[in-house]
């Protein structure tokens, strides 16, 4: 195991337990803020409400790490995009354009993204020194699938929209690589400790495309943070069995399983890695006896080796808040 899986396990240690979308939509104290604040992208900037969203999760719960509350796509907002969340049809971003984003400049960059940097300060100081901070990205092939808008309606996307700007394509992947590793290092200079990477689309890539657009465009972010020494998650959500190519090209500290991967099947085949999550988040919305059967197998199944307890992908915003600090109990109390 690499020094740096042992950082993150440091970090995070084996019997942690933490939750994507933690802070936020399911819980009635984040409801009161958001019902004041309307506009998410302003409250995302909003540093003081940041924290003290990203914080309670903490104060309810105990859980032991934090996960800053922001959002992926404030990086093409910092880079020029207009981006806009309206509720039930998700996010939604202005026109592209090419020659504006090459154009870009770390110092506006940096200086439009410092009310995030102003929120990890003042959580890193308010957060107990044994819990751990984390930020996160969003991968490239993400948030182009965001920033050119070709993901349509049945979950697929507009191959015909990317083959027609494939060298437009490559330098849009070089250039947003440049300027997240900036905000990467921005982020653990203001507190942050472990930085999750979030390929939320990668299940979309053609497969004679994964190289291309995934394994190579996180893999150079991941030796841009192995020089800095810092501790990484990689989230390739929907990959399937090609988590495993994933893993051994990309080398991640650690990786976050999504529902779909069977856990007996990555305790064998994911190798000198730190295993995160796995456990279908619409489990919460069931009754005690099945969360808890749930969540039995993938305690069970990584057992005795490095297993951080997670979910697959964000709570869901119909899920119950006493159901996650009974599953919480449950993990911290198990002795099968």
């Amino acid at each position: 195991m690499s020094n740096l899986n042992k950082i993150l396990l440091n970090k995070i240690n084996c019997k942690s337990v933490w939750f994507m979308r933690q802070a936020g939509r399911y819980l009635p104290e984040f409801q009161r803020i958001r019902s004041k604040n309307q506009d998410f992208v302003k409250l995302c900037l909003n540093s003081e409400l940041s924290s003290e969203i990203t914080l309670q999760p903490i104060e309810r719960f105990d859980l032991d790490s934090a996960i800053i509350f922001s959002d992926i796509l404030m990086v093409p907002y910092a880079l020029g995009q207009n981006v806009k969340f309206t509720k039930g049809s998700g996010p939604k971003l202005s026109d592209f354009n090419l020659n504006q984003f090459l154009k870009s400049e770390e110092n506006i960059f940096s200086d439009k993204l410092s009310p995030v940097y102003k929120a990890i300060d003042i959580t890193r100081k308010k957060l107990k020194k044994s819990k751990s901070l984390i930020s996160f990205i969003g991968a490239p092939w993400t948030l182009i699938v965001y920033m050119l808008n070709v993901k349509e309606d049945k979950g697929e996307i507009n191959l015909r929209k990317l083959q027609d700007k494939k060298k437009e394509l490559n330098q849009i992947i070089e250039t947003l690589i440049n300027f997240l590793c900036i905000h990467i290092k921005n982020q653990i200079n203001a507190g942050a400790d472990v930085i999750q990477i979030f390929d939320s689309w990668a299940g979309l890539i053609p497969t004679k495309n994964l190289n291309d657009y995934c394994y190579t465009p996180n893999a150079k972010i991941l030796n841009f943070c192995r020089k800095q020494k810092i501790p990484t998650i990689c989230f390739p959500k929907g990959i399937r069995e090609r988590y495993e190519d994933f893993n051994d090209i990309v080398k991640p500290d650690g990786i976050n399983l999504d529902p779909d991967i069977d856990p007996a099947w990555a305790r064998e085949k994911l190798r000198n890695v730190v295993i995160q999550g796995g456990l279908n988040p619409n489990i919460l919305l069931k009754d005690d006896e099945d969360i808890i059967k749930g969540a039995t197998k993938y305690i069970r199944t990584f057992k005795d080796i490095p297993y951080v307890f997670n979910l697959g992908h964000g709570l869901l915003p119909e899920t119950d808040p006493d159901k996650v600090g009974r599953l919480i109990k449950f993990y911290r109390n198990f002795n099968g």
